[in-house]
């Protein structure tokens, strides 16, 4: 399973990395808003640091403009995948990307029938939104597993992106489920890292440690 991490902030990005917890990167128009610099400036740096795949947001509505604004960010950098809203003109656009050996990936997606138009498009990537689903009192991860199935059942090439992530337990899910990619907030990473019983157990080495080194 493929960790994406879901920011615009560079520092993030870079101890992330160290970790060896980032196979991509994902941003958005708000996240690049957050770090308060100019689109894409940000963009070029995070393409840089990684040579993973690096999401980068259409804001048009209209498939023409999308098509232009995309393909001038895939000039960018090889590794940039042009990230499309779902929506008529957002499936255009995927269309014609992918005739031009570009890759996307199709946002704001929030059912099966959604997914299944984007594959069908060619999208190479399909982010399902679990946390903004769990919010509205519907099953997020169920979604996900609904899609894994149907690109199963047809062998659609598209990948599963699980977005919207608000908690180890949507990884662990997604994991089992099989999704390939995961993007995470790197708040949630840190979390993935601890659990009690491992604080605990260091700590009674330590201090076992310490009782030894005073005898």
């Amino acid at each position: 399973m493929k960790f994406f991490i879901d920011t615009a902030e560079v520092s993030e990005i870079k101890l992330a990395l160290e970790r060896g917890w980032v196979d991509g990167v994902t941003t958005n128009p708000t996240l690049i808003a957050k770090s308060g610099r100019p689109f894409i400036d940000v963009i070029k740096e995070i393409a840089k640091l990684t040579s993973g795949p690096v999401s980068a947001e259409v804001i048009s509505l209209k498939a023409d403009e999308m098509i232009k604004e995309g393909t001038e960010l895939a000039k960018i950098a090889n590794n940039i995948v042009v990230k499309v809203p779902m929506c008529e003109d957002g499936m255009i656009a995927v269309k014609k990307f992918t005739a031009m050996g570009i890759k996307t990936n199709v946002t704001l997606v929030f059912s099966v029938v959604q997914a299944l138009l984007a594959a069908k498009a060619g999208a190479s990537m399909v982010s399902p939104f679990v946390g903004r689903l769990d919010d509205i009192g519907s099953d997020g991860m169920g979604l996900i597993a609904d899609i894994v199935q149907m690109y199963q059942n047809y062998d659609f090439k598209s990948e599963v992106l699980v977005a919207s992530v608000r908690s180890p337990m949507h990884i662990q899910q997604a994991a089992l489920i099989g999704a390939d990619i995961a993007t995470i907030p790197y708040k949630v990473m840190q979390q993935m890292t601890g659990h009690p019983l491992t604080t605990s157990g260091i700590n009674s080495f330590l201090a076992d440690w310490n009782k030894a080194q005073t005898k």
